[in-house]
C-alpha cells in the first residue's frame, strides 16, 4: 500500500503526516508513507486544497486533516 500526504509543508500538512504514520504503526499495515510537497505533483491529483490524503493513487480527502483513529478506519 502506498499512502501519500499532499501538502506544501504547513502545520496541518505536517500534522496529517504524523497522524498517518501513527495510524499505520498502530494498525500494523505494511505501507509506504510519502510526503509530497512539490506543487506539480500535488496538481496531478487535481487537489486544489491541502492537506490531502491519497491511498493507492486515490484521493480520499483534501482540505482538512484527520486523526490517527479516523485514518485507521480508511486503511
Amino acid at each position: 500500500m502506498k499512502i501519500e500526504v499532499l501538502g506544501t509543508g504547513c502545520a496541518k500538512c505536517k500534522s496529517l503526516y504524523e497522524a498517518v504514520k501513527t495510524a499505520v504503526n498502530e494498525k500494523g499495515v505494511d505501507a509506504e508513507v510519502v510526503k509530497v510537497e512539490d506543487i506539480p505533483s500535488i496538481m496531478k491529483y487535481g487537489v486544489m486544497s491541502t492537506p490531502a490524503l491519497v491511498i493507492d493513487g486515490k484521493v480520499v480527502f483534501s482540505g482538512k486533516t484527520a486523526s490517527a483513529s479516523e485514518i485507521k478506519g480508511m486503511l
